[in-house]
């Protein structure tokens, strides 16, 4: 019997993956542990190896499409074994019962089952027109009958042309713009145009209630209410990848679930930065492809880390996570470095940062953020972590408020270091400040509490011998 190839979870947050590239043609002799694919997901891009021998066939999983978790994407036959091709319903069926699995139903066993009839509806519904006809997955059948659309009208971009999700998700926005176009034209054709008045002249509008958007706006409920106040043809529609929606999900859930409040204080840097220099000329050269170089070069940022692990250290009690039975206590501070990729951002930890040597926290960190923008991290690279460090400085900006990243119960955010004027014994001298601001979860960490952990990493920065020890 052939091997399934599935698409696998390679993320606790994943429910959907795309194959950025297949390293194995349709009929090609792959061998146990070859690298088959390379599977992109919202914070990363993994290769997956192939689970047996022999020959690749019936390659389903195409590339830069959305496939649901567990979905077979291609089978691997014995070089003994005889081969019959799968035919489209085979495949559906398949893909249907995974995507099941991604959109919170129950996994179904991989082995022959009776194929559905695609005229039969779902349970309880009614067949909407053209619905039986069309190949589609479970989810998008749902989608499609939830929002009323004719399936039969839709292109489908799945295996052998079953219409997926996004192909729903695409055709709804074109409807969209279709319905805010033709209500454009029908109310200037009309002379009444007042249901667009904020998008083409400005009216009176009367005193609004407390409860009601300023402005004479509605509620801004969906996408056609948002569209609908632009002009068609100013604006261009860029749908939302893997990353971005797991980007805005996650804030969503930090903003409104965590209770965040801030506590600042600036640090003087001019010892941490005359050590990092003295630090940084004794460094070792070493042998490279492109000639000597030192063996590590520490950055401001390096040192911030380690910082900020040491004073978790100091500071236990804020050295936590909050959940609904108990509070987590961490041995370690892990400490999550937020870095930017295109397309949005993730966090690679270093973990122990408070028993590394600031060599190895800027040599490891160089590492992390370089296979963090070319989508190589594993999965146990960037999830978890005790707190995190989001620094801002190389752009100039002096302060800012970062969101919380679940589980962390704090997190830091970093300014730029600048000269300012500063009164020491009734003088005033120039020293170099940065502002920090420490983002913090309150049903973990009490205000007092937080201000001495900021206190602490303030001391550390400021008398950065302590950072050797």
């Amino acid at each position: 019997m052939p091997t399934e190839v599935i698409l696998p979870k390679v993320d606790m947050d994943m429910a959907t993956g795309q194959i950025s590239r297949w390293f194995a043609e349709e009929g090609a002799h792959v061998k146990k542990g070859d690298v088959l694919f390379e599977i992109e997901t919202d914070k990363a891009a993994m290769e997956i190896d192939a689970p047996a021998s022999g020959v690749l066939r019936d390659v389903t999983g195409k590339e830069g499409v959305d496939i649901a978790v567990g979905a077979a994407v291609a089978w691997i036959y014995a070089d003994d074994e005889s081969y019959a091709p799968i035919s489209p319903l085979e495949g559906e069926t398949s893909t249907k019962s995974t995507e099941g699995v991604a959109s919170g139903g129950t996994s179904v066993p991989s082995s022959p089952v009776e194929p559905t009839s695609p005229d039969r509806p779902a349970a309880g519904h009614p067949p909407l027109e053209g619905e039986g006809k069309a190949r589609a997955t479970p989810l998008a059948r749902r989608l499609a009958r939830e929002a009323g659309l004719n399936l039969s009208t839709v292109s489908g971009t799945g295996p052998y042309g079953r219409v997926v999700k996004a192909d729903i998700d695409a055709a709804l926005s074109s409807l969209l713009e279709g319905e805010v176009s033709a209500k454009r034209t029908e109310g200037v054709a009309s002379g009444g145009a007042a249901q667009f008045s904020t998008a083409l002249a400005p009216t009176p509008v009367e005193a609004t209630p407390p409860d009601r958007p300023v402005a004479g706006h509605p509620p801004l409920k969906g996408e056609g209410d948002v569209l609908r106040l632009f002009e068609q043809g100013s604006y261009e529609l860029v749908p939302h990848d893997n990353m971005r929606k797991t980007i805005a999900r996650r804030l969503v859930e930090a903003k409104t679930t965590i209770p965040h409040f801030y506590l600042t204080l600036d640090c003087e840097l001019d010892a941490l930065l005359a050590l990092r220099t003295q630090i940084n000329a004794a460094a070792p050269v070493k042998k490279t492809d492109k000639g000597e170089a030192p063996a590590y070069k520490l950055s401001v940022n390096d040192m911030v880390i380690k910082a900020m692990a040491m004073a978790l250290k100091a500071v236990p009690d804020a050295n936590a996570s909050w959940t609904e039975s108990a509070m987590v206590k961490h041995k370690h501070a892990d400490v999550g470095v937020a870095v930017s990729i295109p397309g949005g951002l993730i966090t690679p930890i270093i973990r122990k940062a408070d028993e590394k040597t600031l060599s190895t926290i800027s040599n490891e960190m160089k590492d992390l953020a370089s296979r963090a923008r070319s989508r190589k991290l594993k999965p146990e690279e960037y999830q978890g972590g005790t707190t995190a460090v989001s620094n801002l400085g190389m752009f100039g900006i002096k302060d800012f408020a970062a969101v919380i990243n679940p589980p962390h119960a704090t997190i830091l955010a970093v300014g730029a270091g600048e000269e300012r004027a500063v009164v020491k014994n009734g003088e005033i001298k120039i020293a170099t400040v940065m502002s920090v601001t420490l983002s913090t979860d309150h049903r973990a960490v009490d205000g007092a509490l937080g201000a001495e952990l900021l206190v602490a990493f303030k001391n550390l920065l400021e008398n950065p011998m302590g950072l050797l020890v």
